[in-house]
């Protein structure tokens, strides 16, 4: 019995992130395929028709794409200036469009924010430490002394944490890659280090 209880539970540590995986996966490109507004059905038969799964995906990639094109090639057109600039200066619009685009700009810009990872002691008589990222080294800009920097901690099974200023001596840099880490911290610290 015991062996059977055994077998059923590395069956479990097989199929589950699988089919987790798939079905997340599944879901995803369901609901991304649901974001336009038309669907292009594939007729098999008279009486068949087929909806292409992920069709949408690839219409978003490409459009996704297509900007990346026009914002890397045309960037100083006065069209895209001028239209960022409208953004930027309604109210609300302001709020949201520039946190979206400096937290894309941190995971995929060219100025990556999360490459720095590093062991912070929140406290300093405590002996627990979590794992974060440098986000900013100077912060005289907004009145703080030099000796404090910003350090975003991320929190496990999440993609959400906690931005922290504390002194620089309870930050000690960690010496491994940014991605390792923040994989290394969502997973809960189950995720092997190379």
């Amino acid at each position: 019995m015991k062996r059977l209880i055994n077998y059923f539970l590395q069956g479990l540590l097989f199929t589950v992130p699988i089919v987790v995986t798939f079905y997340v996966l599944i879901n995803a490109i369901g609901w991304i395929d649901n974001l336009l507004p038309f669907k292009i059905p594939v007729k098999i038969s008279e009486n068949t028709v087929f909806q292409v799964p992920g069709l949408g995906l690839l219409v978003i990639f490409l459009l996704v794409t297509f900007a990346g094109f026009l914002g890397t090639h045309y960037i100083r057109n006065p069209f895209f200036a001028y239209a960022e600039r409208l953004v930027e200066r309604a109210p609300l619009t302001k709020i949201i469009y520039t946190s979206v685009k400096d937290l894309i700009s941190a995971f995929v810009g060219e100025k990556k924010r999360f490459k720095q990872p590093v062991l912070v002691r929140l406290e300093k008589e405590s002996d627990i430490h979590r794992i974060g990222f440098i986000t900013k080294d100077d912060l005289s800009e907004l009145g703080i002394e030099k000796e404090k920097i910003a350090v975003y901690l991320p929190f496990s099974y999440g993609f959400n944490g906690e931005l922290v200023i504390l002194p620089r001596e309870n930050v000690r840099l960690l010496d491994a890659s940014g991605t390792d880490m923040m994989k290394f911290v969502i997973s809960g610290g189950v995720t092997e280090i190379h």
